[in-house]
C-alpha cells in the first residue's frame, strides 16, 4: 500500500476484481486456506460482489475498489487475471503496462514510472536504537 500512500496525491488509483484466481471448485491453493481468503467462483455479479466486500472489509483494503462484470470485460481488456498493474496516462492511454502476475508482477517497475513522472518519494531508513540503560 505504501505505493498509493505516495502517489496518490498525484495520481488516481484503482483496483479491479476480476474472476477469482484460486477457487475453491477449481484450482485452490494451500495458500488460501492459510490466508482464509477460500472463496467458489462466482456465478452471479451479486457473489462477486460480496467476495470484493469481504475482502475490502476484512483486510481493511484502503484503495478504490471495482468489480469486473461476468462477462470479464475488464480481465479481457486488460489481460488482469490473475493480477496486472497498469498506468492510464491522462489521455487515456496505457502508459505502463505491467507484467502477468505472479511472476512478472513487479510493482517497483510501476513505482519507477510513478516517480519519473511525479518525482521519487524517499522514506526515511529506520535505524535500530539500543535500548537504553538503566
Amino acid at each position: 500500500m505504501q505505493i498509493y500512500n505516495d502517489y496518490k496525491d498525484h495520481a488516481d488509483f484503482l483496483t479491479v476484481y476480476v474472476r477469482e484466481a484460486h477457487p475453491t471448485d477449481e484450482w485452490q491453493m494451500k495458500s488460501n486456506v492459510k490466508d482464509d481468503v477460500c472463496y467458489a467462483q462466482p456465478r452471479t455479479l451479486e457473489q462477486r460482489m460480496a467476495i470484493a466486500n469481504d475482502f475490502t472489509k476484512r483486510f481493511k483494503y484502503p484503495l478504490p475498489f471495482g468489480v469486473d462484470d461476468m462477462a470479464n470485460a475488464a480481465d479481457l481488456a486488460y489481460s488482469a487475471w490473475p493480477e496486472r498493474l497498469y498506468i492510464i496516462d491522462e489521455n487515456g492511454r496505457i502508459a505502463y503496462r505491467g507484467g502477468m502476475g505472479p511472476f512478472n508482477y513487479n510493482p517497483g517497475e510501476a513505482r519507477a514510472w510513478l516517480a519519473g513522472r511525479f518525482g521519487e518519494v524517499k522514506h526515511p531508513e529506520k535505524t535500530e536504537t539500543a535500548p537504553k540503560k538503566s
